[in-house]
């Protein structure tokens, strides 16, 4: 929700149709103001203001919702807005509207607020233009409706706010209430970020980067992205770090990929947590530092990154940068299995299989075979065809067993290729013949068929 900055009060005296006025408590509250002594400003505006100005009511309004030298008291703002606001003051209606949204100095109440950004906007205030497109985005204290949304922040994009112009851009690029449009997108959002907008920035550097609407251009998206990186931005951080690692739209940098990882880290964006974490683990970038790996995996794995669960989990498996821990590397590996990651499964199923932070258990090893090895992991399916082979877990069958040797071997798993000799001098010519044909049925289904 945006709120006002502080502002030079003239300006809004101005705004006010106050003119300038002459020497008199008004004219000395707004000089006070502009050396930043809003105290004394308020001393003498305050008489005006119980008097019935209603500039001096707007001043005093402005003052106490933004807090403007320290001065905070919602409880006053509320009264010196409302009266400000009877007299169709833009600027305290929208302030009211502040006030109810946050619930300062009044119950919290999207729908009023709602309402005071809506006469405000119906003034042109952009701010309350700004701000109502807001609640109608987001369906707050009014029904969800995006063409509205997309009006109103027209309306304050025109008069050249910068925030309403990237949200605008960002409609017509998803061509959510109104129709998608491209250039329309472009339009709006270069307008916000010829303005230094960092969010327009970003944006700009996606569209590059997916050619949304424009040729893909890896230079054009870097560009943008480190405008917005340097403003501190940690999407565009992350972006800029991955476009490092990749080289694309850059030479292949991944010590400048590290810096930028780390700074969208810090941020807590956890794909830069898992890369930067990655980074460590395998010394690509930066000095291998298992205990670092460890942390930023760690930090992965709590916002739920599976890939950082699993990696984490290997970690704890072998002892490295943390204490050794097979529970801990079961709890791991079991949330990023359950993500239908194919390597979790299968590492999953070796902890149950050799009973390492569980009871041994070849029943459940197999059930996470099986799952591995329908998401195509090599290792899981050797494994499963293994266990078929010795009856752990399942009903023997050296049929299946040699079929799912053929397909691991195949796809690289230098075990099978040495256990698929082994069981094939137990086999006969059919039997062969019948594995061969299973594990071309399997393959064809992408591992669905396989039974």
């Amino acid at each position: 929700m945006r709120r006002i900055l502080p502002i030079l009060l003239i300006g809004l005296l101005l705004s006010l149709g106050g003119g300038r006025v002459s020497a008199g408590p008004m004219e000395d509250g707004i000089t006070a103001s502009d050396r930043g002594d809003y105290a004394a400003a308020v001393k003498l505006w305050w008489p005006l203001a119980k008097r019935g100005n209603v500039q001096a009511q707007a001043l005093l309004c402005a003052v106490y919702t933004n807090g403007l030298g320290g001065q905070v008291d919602y409880a006053e703002a509320l009264k010196w807005c409302g009266l400000a606001a009877k007299h169709r003051i833009a600027i305290a209606q929208y302030n009211l509207g502040i006030l109810y949204a946050n619930g300062l100095g009044v119950a919290q109440d999207p729908k009023a607020a709602t309402n005071w950004y809506r006469l405000a906007a119906e003034q042109g205030y952009a701010e309350a233009q700004f701000n109502l497109g807001g609640n109608y985005f987001n369906g707050r204290g009014v029904k969800q409706n995006y063409g509205a949304a997309a009006k109103w922040w027209q309306l304050a994009a025109k008069q050249g706010m910068a925030e309403a112009e990237v949200n605008l851009g960002q409609l017509y690029r998803n061509g959510q209430g109104v129709k998608q449009d491209y250039k329309q997108a472009l339009k709006w959002l270069r307008l916000s970020a010829d303005q230094g907008n960092m969010y327009a920035q970003a944006n700009l550097g996606s569209i590059y980067t997916d050619g949304d609407g424009v040729p893909q251009d890896y230079k054009e998206a870097v560009k943008w992205y480190r405008k917005s990186a340097d403003q501190g931005l940690a999407e565009a951080q992350y972006n800029l770090g991955t476009r490092y690692l990749f080289g694309q739209g850059v030479a292949e940098d991944h010590k400048e990929a590290g810096v930028w990882f780390a700074l969208a880290a810090e941020q807590g964006i956890v794909d830069a947590q898992f890369f930067f974490g990655i980074m460590y683990l395998n010394g690509d970038g930066v000095p291998r530092d298992y205990a670092l790996a460890a942390k930023w995996l760690g930090a992965a794995a709590e916002q739920n990154h599976a890939d950082a669960q699993y990696n984490l989990g290997v970690l704890y498996e072998n002892g490295n940068g943390v204490q050794q821990d097979y529970k801990e590397a079961v709890r791991l590996y079991r949330l990023a299995a359950l993500a239908d990651r194919a390597v979790a499964q299968t590492n999953l199923g070796m902890m149950y299989g050799h009973g390492r932070g569980v009871p041994q258990d070849y029943t459940e090893a197999v059930k996470w075979y099986r799952l591995a090895a329908a998401n195509g992991d090599a290792t899981g399916q050797n494994n499963l065809g293994a266990a078929l082979f010795e009856g752990h877990g399942s009903p023997k069958d050296i049929v299946k067993a040699y079929m799912w040797m053929i397909i691991a071997a195949e796809r690289g798993d230098s075990y099978a290729r040495y256990q698929r000799y082994s069981v094939v001098r137990v086999l006969t010519f059919e039997q062969i013949s019948q594995a061969q044909k299973l594990a071309q049925k399997c393959k064809a289904s992408n591992f669905k068929d396989c039974d």
